[in-house]
C-alpha cells in the first residue's frame, strides 16, 4: 500500500504541478471577487479530481494491466486512489481556509460563524467531486467516466450560486455552524466511504484489457 501512494505521489509532483498553480491562481483571484464564489469553490473541486488524472495516466500507460503482475489487490489499488485524493483536499481546503481567514481579516468583516458555513460548503464540495466520479471511472474507465466530471463542474456552479446567496444574505444569520458541522460531517463522510466502497466494488468485476 505504501509503495502505491509512493507512486501516485510522484505522479502527482510530476504531472499535476498545473493544478497547484492554478489552485493559487483562483485563490488569489478570490480576494478580488465578493460576488462570485466560484473562485473559492474550484481549486477544491480541481484537486478533488486528481485521483481521476491519475487514473488516466495509469490506463494510457497500460500499468492496470501491469498491476496484475505486483502484490497488489484491487481494493488497495482504489484505496490509493482514494487516499491520495483525500490527501490533496485537505490541503486544499487548509490553504483556501488560510487565505479566507486572511481575506476577511483585512476587509474588516471577519465572523467565525460565516467562515465556518464557508469552511463545510468548501468541505462537502471537494469530497462530493471525487464522491461522484470515482464510482463510474472504476466502472467504466477514464473516458467514459469523464461524463461524471462534467456534472461536477454544473454542480459547483451551482453551488457557487447557492453559496453566495448563503453568505451574502439574511439567511447566514439563521444558519446555525455547530449544527451544520454535525450534518456535513454525517453526510461527507458517508458518501465518501459508500464511493470508496462501490468503486471497490466496480472494480473487482471489471476485466482490465
Amino acid at each position: 500500500m505504501k509503495g502505491l501512494l509512493l507512486k501516485d505521489w510522484y505522479m502527482v509532483k510530476k504531472y499535476c504541478r498545473a493544478y497547484l498553480l492554478i489552485a493559487v491562481v483562483f485563490i488569489a483571484v478570490s480576494f478580488f471577487s465578493d460576488d462570485n464564489m466560484f473562485f473559492v469553490f474550484y481549486p477544491c473541486l480541481l484537486c478533488g479530481m486528481i485521483p481521476v488524472n491519475l487514473l488516466a495516466y495509469d490506463e494510457r500507460s497500460r500499468w492496470m494491466q501491469y498491476s496484475g503482475t505486483l502484490p497488489y489487490t484491487k481494493t488497495q489499488i482504489v484505496s490509493g486512489k482514494y487516499l491520495i485524493g483525500l490527501f490533496a483536499q485537505l490541503a486544499i481546503l487548509m490553504a483556501t481556509g488560510v487565505g479566507q481567514v486572511v481575506k476577511m481579516s483585512v476587509a474588516g468583516d471577519f465572523v467565525f460563524g460565516n467562515f465556518a458555513v464557508l469552511m463545510l460548503l468548501l468541505l462537502i464540495v471537494s469530497t462530493l467531486s471525487s464522491s461522484i466520479c470515482l464510482p463510474f471511472v472504476f466502472k467504466l474507465g477514464v473516458e467514459k467516466g469523464r461524463t461524471a466530471y462534467y456534472i461536477m463542474i454544473g454542480f459547483v456552479c451551482g453551488a457557487s450560486v447557492l453559496a453566495s446567496s448563503i453568505l451574502r444574505g439574511q439567511l447566514m444569520s439563521e444558519i446555525q455552524p455547530n449544527l451544520i458541522l454535525a450534518l456535513v460531517a454525517v453526510v461527507g463522510i458517508g458518501i465518501y466511504i459508500l464511493s470508496w466502497y462501490l468503486s471497490i466494488v466496480f472494480f473487482k468485476k471489471r476485466e482490465i484489457q
